[in-house]
């Protein structure tokens, strides 16, 4: 009995010993090959992706013990997405650290519907610039409103005004075509103007429709755009002397009103034809068409008050 304990004790103290061996070289780097590789972790990556991405660039020797890893040094919300330099060479523990520290280059998504100032902000924030970036952001980007594509974008931290205007505006001119400035100020109309994709042609139409009949847009969005604030618009801000009021002023305003994405550019080359003339959005952003006054003050009444 005593020879059967001691037995099961000592395979036990085995067992052990192996696994210790085990995570220990598990810890150890795969090669001695100290060349630096860009390692990128995507956006909302897990730390089961991370290990299994790590493991698969040859950087660590097992995903588990990584994930296990993370878990045991609580570094699960340490880890930010962007890209890193590392190497072959690296223990566990020091890809750990690098990731911990932060990425070389930083994933910036910027929104539908921002104007230049606010993305100038977004680049600012996410990438730690001071002032003078802003400001140069604005010098370079003054006539490029509505041609900044809103987009998920990976840049260093050192990257410049102009870097980045060059990469917004090269993007816009890879996936946008054929398309003209009335077109760009129409979606960026559309963009501040909708909630969603399948409204935005009804509404593309139903502005076409006014300029075509000399109707004024009564557009809040570009009014909004002339207080430099998406804020609620009142009454008498209808009032504004500005060439982007739209309630006083017929056609389109002067230039794009914000940044917009793919979907209001398509509606805004493509837009529907309708027996509609007015829209509203009730308080849950559900749009209500309207053919005449009557009911379009019908559905104001019966959503809006």
């Amino acid at each position: 009995m005593k020879s059967k304990l001691l037995l099961a004790l000592i395979l036990t103290v085995l067992f052990f010993i192996i696994c210790g061996f085990y995570v220990k070289n598990m810890f150890l780097p795969v090669s001695n090959d100290a060349k630096s590789v860009d390692f990128l972790i995507p956006k909302g990556s897990s730390v089961s992706i991370i290990g299994n991405n790590l493991e698969k660039a040859g950087l660590i020797k097992n995903a588990i013990v990584f994930k296990f890893y993370v878990q045991v040094t609580n570094s699960q919300n340490k880890i930010q997405a962007g890209e890193f330099q590392l190497a072959s060479s690296f223990t566990l523990s020091q890809v750990l650290e690098k990731l911990k520290k932060g990425p070389s280059e930083i994933w910036v998504t910027i929104p539908e519907g921002l104007r230049r100032e606010e993305i100038a902000t977004k680049f600012s924030t996410t990438l730690s610039k001071d002032g003078e970036f802003t400001k140069e952001f604005l010098q370079l980007t003054k006539d490029k409103e509505g041609y900044l594509f809103p987009d998920t974008y990976l840049f260093p931290k050192t990257a410049t005004a102009t870097q980045i205007v060059t990469k917004l505006t090269s993007t816009f001119n890879k996936k946008i075509s054929d398309v003209t400035y009335k077109q760009v100020i129409m979606a960026s109309m559309l963009e501040r103007e909708t909630f969603a994709d399948s409204e935005k042609p009804i509404v593309a139409g139903i502005l076409y429709k006014r300029i075509k009949n000399d109707w004024p847009l009564q557009v809040d969005a570009t009014l909004q755009y002339a207080k430099g604030s998406w804020e609620p618009i009142y009454s008498i801000d209808k009032n504004i002397i500005s060439p982007f009021n739209t309630y006083k002023n017929l056609g389109l305003p002067p230039s794009p009103i914000a940044n917009a994405g793919l979907s209001s550019i398509e509606a805004a080359i493509n837009p529907e034809e309708s027996d509609y003339w007015y829209y509203i959005h009730d308080n849950d952003a559900k749009i209500h068409f309207a053919r005449t006054l009557e009911e379009h003050n019908a559905n104001i009444a019966k959503y809006l008050r």
